[in-house]
Formats: structure tokens, C-alpha cells, sequence
């Protein structure tokens, strides 16, 4: 599921996350599990606020990761 949802941690990349990039992914998320490519009017409201509830939830997430060790596995 969703397998082209980069890994958005360094080392896998060279530098922090933009909120562009994990918007990003939070929207390919949602488009695939909702299967809307782009909701309908009445959805737009509910889809909109899932893929900015994910953006926050990664951002969460990759702010207190504590990465240790050698490369990333991707």
C-alpha cells in the first residue's frame, strides 16, 4: 500500500522534511485509502481535514524520532 510514499527521516534523506513533502504524503495517503483521487463536493470538507490531521501526525512523529546508528533502511 501507497509504495511510493518516500521515507521522509534522514538519513534516507539528506536533510529535515519540508510540510510541502509531508502534505504530500498525507495526501497520497488518504487518496488511497478513501479511493478519491479528489472528492466530491460534499467529501471535500472530511478529506481535507484527514490529509492535514496525517501532515500534523507526521510531523509529530519526525520530530521525536531519535535516529541512531547507520543508513537508513528504505
Amino acid at each position: 500500500m501507497c509504495r511510493s510514499i518516500k521515507t521522509l527521516r534522514p538519513p534516507a534523506i539528506p536533510e529535515e522534511a519540508t510540510e510541502e513533502e509531508m502534505r504530500a504524503a498525507a495526501l497520497q495517503y488518504v487518496r488511497k485509502v478513501s479511493g478519491f483521487r479528489a472528492p466530491a463536493a460534499h467529501n471535500q470538507e472530511v478529506f481535507d481535514r484527514a490529509v492535514a490531521e496525517i501532515a500534523e501526525s507526521t510531523r509529530r512523529l519526525l520530530d521525536g524520532l531519535e535516529v541512531r546508528g547507520g543508513a537508513a533502511r528504505v
